[in-house]
């Protein structure tokens, strides 16, 4: 039955109107794949001589001591990257397969995760340089073995945690918290879960725990799944009270103005609208990482106005690149009214303006490492108003990725939306700022790169309305295509 249900797998994924734009993607993945299995790799086998030579300490000590903040890191980065394999119950529901088959395949996939494979080339190259620099070959076997069942938990954990948004909230609390305790030399939980990672090696027993809350997670989540396997499970509407929002000020605007409200209403209702705002907050403090000089190679001048740029970019990048594609659920239906398209396209626009002028105006904070720092951001930010703020609603045009509103999985999108026109339009989002900056650095002076970087944007902010014209043919041509792609939900 496995067998069958991966061949419906791979008709579904070869069928799919996205198949081109997911072969390309599928490569780089695979890229993307070698090259941090190579990093893991490395770092297992060197890791037990970097940390013997840099502490002088106990390596596996070392590593015991850590491995809580490593444990939470991989399901922080599973939350956010990692997608649950899942399939489409509803045709197989009617079908004479039995719902534990269909449960233990869709928890199987999830186990043959590459976030699972990576750990193992750590961890097992780690662990026979333990064995070969004299450490219990057997302590050594079932350390590994330990760690290997604490992964798969972690992954069960993801499994369990997808949509759950106060309980992800709730775990990057406790970790921020911990963290800032730790820092602050206040508590220590280190000094706690270093004996239990400790003594995974250290006794012959104490391996028999995780592997018993690894079979308790399993039958957790396979009688969480069991009891919502329902065709009506999910479907059932949720009663709210209503509430009414008219944003009447708006009407001063004819149509752009009702699709400014349209959006904002989108915005304030739905799951995964919320959680796009937010992470664009999150890059606000992107340029920490160049502007405190923490890290050598940002300190270059390209690397200062790239940083600039997701600065103040946050909304556009999050929630920008993804139009009409917020639209998806009801696209169909609006391209069968007779709407004007640039009031439309213009409405699109000013939202990115708005939401990049907040982030320009919540970034004041970095006045504190200078004027010179927050005049980066300035110059990035008016870049991204006369260009960028185009540049990603034409890649708009050509992402047709159909949004499922009610989720905050994949904030920063799906791998559909990849394709190779928008891969080249970031030449002009990123490469060109910092090329411009270069000439005017290298030639002139900083004060110069700055003028130039404002200075385009200046420009397209002057022939905005030719560029609506632009954009507005090229949705005209994609719209039929785009419709097609939306009413595809696999």
């Amino acid at each position: 039955m496995f067998k069958k249900f991966l061949w419906l797998e791979w008709k579904s994924f070869v069928r799919a109107s996205s198949f081109g734009n997911n072969m390309i993607m599928k490569i780089f993945m695979v890229i993307g794949a070698l090259y941090f299995s190579a990093i893991f790799l490395s770092g297992g086998i060197l890791a037990f001589y970097g940390l013997k030579k840099a502490t002088n300490l106990d390596p596996l000590i070392v590593v015991s001591r850590f491995m809580i903040y490593y444990t939470f890191a991989d399901l922080l980065i599973r939350l956010f990257f990692q997608k649950i394999p899942v399939i489409n119950i509803r045709p197989l529901i009617i079908l004479p397969i039995k719902r534990s088959t269909i449960i233990n395949f869709a928890i199987g996939k999830t186990m043959v995760s590459f976030f699972n494979f990576i750990h193992a080339l750590f961890f097992i190259p780690f662990c026979i340089v333990l064995i070969k620099e004299g450490y219990d070959p057997v302590k050594s076997v079932l350390w590994l073995l330990s760690i290997w069942a604490l992964t798969y938990c972690v992954n069960l954990l993801n499994t369990l945690l997808t949509n759950k948004d106060n309980l992800f909230i709730g775990f990057v609390a406790l970790v921020i918290i911990l963290g800032g305790l730790q820092y602050y030399h206040w508590f220590d939980i280190t000094t706690i879960t270093q004996g239990f990672y400790y003594g995974l090696y250290n006794t012959y027993y104490l391996f028999i725990v995780p592997i018993l809350l690894l079979a308790f997670l399993w039958t957790f989540t396979y009688k969480y799944f069991y009891k919502n396997l329902y065709l009506d499970t999910g479907l059932k509407g949720k009663h709210e009270v209503a509430k009414t929002e008219n944003y009447t000020w708006l009407n001063q605007f004819g149509t752009m103005g009702t699709f400014l409200k349209n959006d904002i209403k989108m915005i304030r209702r739905n799951k995964r609208s919320k959680t796009a705002v937010l992470m664009s907050f999150a890059f606000l403090f992107y340029g920490l990482l160049f502007y405190t000089g923490g890290i050598e190679a940002y300190q270059s001048p390209a690397m200062q106005i790239f940083a600039a740029i997701f600065v103040s970019g946050g909304f556009m990048f999050t929630f920008g690149q993804f139009v009409p594609s917020w639209d998806s659920a009801y696209y169909p239906l609006m391209m069968s009214q007779n709407i004007p398209y640039r009031d439309y396209i213009a409405s699109k626009w000013w939202l990115i303006v708005i939401g990049t002028v907040i982030s320009l105006l919540l970034s004041v904070f970095y006045l504190y490492f200078g004027l010179n720092i927050y005049m980066y951001i300035v110059a990035g930010a008016i870049y991204n108003l006369g260009v960028n703020s185009h540049l990603v609603l034409v890649g708009g045009a050509f992402t047709k990725t159909p949004i499922d509103l009610a989720s905050s999985k994949q904030a920063f999108g799906d791998k559909k939306a990849f394709n190779m026109k928008t891969f080249l339009l970031t030449i002009p989002k990123m490469i060109l700022p910092m090329l411009l900056y270069c000439i005017g650095f290298y030639t002139i002076g900083s004060n110069a790169g700055l003028a130039f970087v404002a200075g385009a944007g200046i420009l397209g902010f002057a022939f905005r309305n030719k560029m609506f014209t632009v954009i507005e043919k090229l949705y005209k041509t994609e719209k039929y295509k785009a419709i097609s792609a939306y009413s595809q939900k696999n």
